[in-house]
């Protein structure tokens, strides 16, 4: 099978080959109305559309690289953005919750007094 294929693949080529080459009467290459055939007129139609697909190829990654700046920049003003308005949201909402910061806080002196009279007594010991 590896054998005939190897064949297939080569009887192809030579066909294709042949087809460029010798019996290339149909290709037909257009410069500004001037009809160029035969090898040469392949050869240019190929030359071309290479150069064509290698250009696009470069303005593809050129975009592609202006794109990923472009939205890196929209997406550190998207955090900051958010992060300014999560802080007018506590600046706002910090009225409505002092009701629960006073205990809270009086936890946190109970805790704090209590720390600092223990650290007192270990260092009398």
């Amino acid at each position: 099978m590896k054998k005939t294929a190897a064949f297939v693949i080569l009887f192809l080529f030579a066909l294709l080959l042949w087809n460029v080459f010798v019996s290339s009467g149909d290709m037909v290459f257009n410069v500004d109305g001037d009809e160029i055939d035969g090898p040469l007129g392949a050869l240019l139609a190929m030359l071309f559309a290479g150069g064509g697909t290698l250009l696009a190829g470069l303005i593809m990654l050129v975009v592609g690289a202006v794109l990923a700046v472009v939205f890196a920049g929209v997406g550190i003003l998207l955090i900051g953005g958010l992060g300014i308005g999560a802080l007018v949201l506590a600046l706002a909402i910090s009225p409505l919750l002092l009701p629960l910061l006073l205990p809270l806080a009086l936890v946190w002196y109970l805790v704090k007094r209590s720390n600092k009279n223990r650290t007192i007594r270990e260092q009398t010991v």
